[in-house]
């Protein structure tokens, strides 16, 4: 059990670091989720947004990030 306490209590870190980045580096993001591929739908009684490009680039970002981790551990 020591294990999945280090693990929530890491995920809890990485949770607050993006939190960080996002409240002091938000209007410099403001890129993210306007990416070409993404899908956005406005109308008079409907919005739809999917942004596809934008959830794919941060699933590769993401893999990038475990796979260097799992190298240095």
């Amino acid at each position: 059990m020591p294990s999945t306490g280090k693990l929530i209590i890491y995920l809890g870190l990485f949770i607050v670091l993006i939190g960080l980045l996002v409240y002091f580096f938000g209007d410099k993001l403001t890129w993210l989720g306007r990416l070409p591929g993404d899908i956005r739908v406005e109308r008079e009684n409907l919005k739809f947004y999917f942004p596809i490009t934008t959830m794919l680039l941060i699933s590769v970002l993401l893999s990038l990030l475990i796979r260097l981790i799992q190298r240095l551990l």
